[in-house]
């Protein structure tokens, strides 16, 4: 029932799967129509709804979205997803996190360059599963703040405190901002993804599955590409599921799986596995 590439409308895929069956789903939806995606397209509404109805209570969904500029305005793509899966849906959203990119896809000539998309954390309840990355080094680690720092209160007045971001170990808690190198040859460690007009990183997929999921959870990508997701959950010994409407892709991804699993049972068998190298963080700045 899992581990598989699924083609076919997500909708109709997803009627096939009980309430409540996912521990977690992550990806991003084909928005404003920014790119061709052999022609196909989807109802956000609808799909909006199904999600909720099969993610497990306290489970956690990644939404990675952006706007596209229409007739020299944002088309507010995000802002009206992000209501309707709260006041429709009934998901909370329990963090807007932002995916920053070290270049922009398509420079702009009248306004700042445009070098981020939306993460969307939504979740039914309180997320069950919280592994924040502690990855960030600390500038000022081990430095004791005493009671030398302020901190405005909610009336506006002054309060010493000693509390501090950077005060703890030698590396702390990530902030909400997610800086990823983009672009042919940073995006996989495979090569596959290229194939596919509209990627993320792996890192990317990486770094939240292991926020917000564990081993032997259930992960969905109902809008799965070239694999990316689900080729993470496999590397993090989570379960997944992935469906896409184009066979195309469904074929691209479940090579691109096939070849990642024939990989890990070597590895398994050897103990080599300096075919996945492990990326440099990015986040100790």
């Amino acid at each position: 029932m899992f581990n598989q590439i699924l083609c076919g409308n997500h909708l109709d895929v997803l009627k096939r799967y009980p309430d409540n069956c996912f521990d977690m789903f992550l990806t991003s939806p084909p928005y404003d129509n920014l790119r061709d995606y052999e022609g196909y397209d989807f109802q956000f509404e609808p799909l909006a709804h199904a999600l909720y109805r099969t993610l497990k209570p306290r489970g956690v969904g990644v939404w990675i979205v952006n706007d596209a500029t229409v007739n020299g305005s944002e088309a507010l793509t995000t802002a009206k997803q992000k209501i309707y899966f709260r006041e429709t849906c009934g998901f909370n959203i329990h963090d807007t996190m932002i995916y920053l990119k070290n270049g922009p896809a398509y420079p702009s000539h009248d306004k700042y360059f445009q070098v981020f998309e939306y993460m969307f954390i939504l979740s039914k309840d309180k997320p069950l599963v919280s592994n924040l990355l502690a990855d960030r080094k600390n500038r000022w680690a081990g430095q004791k703040w005493g009671k030398k720092r302020t901190r405005r209160g909610k009336d506006g007045s002054m309060n010493r405190s000693d509390w501090s971001p950077n005060q703890g170990g030698e590396y702390g808690r990530r902030f909400n901002v997610w800086r990823y190198n983009v672009g042919y040859g940073y995006h996989d460690s495979d090569g596959y993804s290229s194939a596919h007009p509209a990627t993320f990183p792996e890192k990317l997929a990486e770094d939240h599955i292991l926020s917000w999921s564990n081993p032997g959870d259930v992960i969905l990508d109902p809008m799965c590409g070239s694999g990316t997701t689900c080729k993470m959950a496999a590397k993090y010994q989570r379960h997944y599921i992935g469906i896409d409407i184009s066979e195309k892709y469904c074929d691209l991804a479940r090579k691109r799986l096939d070849r990642f699993t024939k990989q890990m049972t070597i590895f398994d068998m050897t103990g080599d596995n300096k075919e996945i190298p492990k990326q440099q963080s990015l986040f100790d700045e």
